[in-house]
């Protein structure tokens, strides 16, 4: 269990596609004594832990000129989607490496290995996130080149991904016009340890109740330093503003 936000990740299971499971378990049934004294710095303990990889992590991508995403959302703003579109229109002239973050199915790697990139599936079970050490061991699977891009789709969820520094060069959160327009501000951490936020399904505006300028005031309530991008998975409006964004990181 995550001795920070409470979720079971008892059972871990990282795959590529196609692969038979390979389940990284914690499970352990042998007898002990639990000092529950010690429980009042577990979190501290956790988050100790998964920064000193994040470190490891940052520090290889960074020696390999690798630009690490982390793509944060709450289920069904179209992470996955904005990444097949990505994938399939920029590929040829840039490189993409996918860890897929969900509590179970190959769903999502399926798709973006079917777009055209190397994926890895993360099925978290009971848990709400990734953390570093998931993280490393698929890009180990993975072994990027150089001068790529490692996309991590974390778990959907607004809360607890925010608290776990992956290694990421940058943290994009997406937001779609399907949810509601204060979502800044009932989630703030997200939004304050974030880069990149981009508000997708603009095709919809006109048949739903959410204002952008003030869904961007609320953002930048919270963090001024946010960087906004409105597009259309489904449409292509805007995805030029993010393409041109993507070139402008390989350097």
């Amino acid at each position: 269990m995550c001795g920070t936000c409470g979720c079971g990740e008892d059972s871990v299971t990282i795959r590529m596609p196609g692969e038979k499971n390979k389940q990284n378990s914690n499970n352990h049934t042998h007898d002990h004594h639990h000092d529950h004294a010690r429980e009042i710095n577990l979190e501290i303990d956790v988050l100790q832990r998964n920064n000193l990889k994040a470190m490891k992590n940052r520090g290889y991508f960074e020696a390999k000129n690798i630009i690490a995403l982390n793509l944060v959302s709450s289920p069904g703003s179209g992470k996955t989607s904005l990444l097949e579109r990505t994938i399939k229109e920029l590929s040829k002239s840039l490189s993409f490496y996918v860890i897929e973050g969900d509590q179970q199915t190959m769903n999502d790697a399926n798709r973006i290995k079917a777009a055209g990139a190397p994926a890895v599936q993360i099925n978290t079970g009971n848990g709400c996130h990734l953390d570093a050490d998931m993280v490393e061991k698929a890009v180990a699977a993975l072994n990027p080149k150089n001068n790529s891009f490692m996309i991590i789709e974390n778990v959907g969820n607004l809360v607890c991904p925010s608290m776990f520094d992956l290694g990421e060069s940058k943290r994009v959160v997406i937001i779609s016009v399907t949810e509601g327009e204060d979502k800044p501000i009932k989630y703030p951490n997200m939004f304050q340890s974030s880069d990149i936020c981009i508000i997708n399904k603009s095709d919809l505006l006109p048949y739903v109740d959410f204002n952008v300028e003030n869904t961007k005031k609320y953002a930048l309530q919270v963090n001024h330093h946010l960087t906004f991008f409105e597009l259309s998975v489904k449409t292509g409006e805007g995805m030029n503003a993010w393409y041109d964004w993507l070139n402008s990181q390989i350097k």
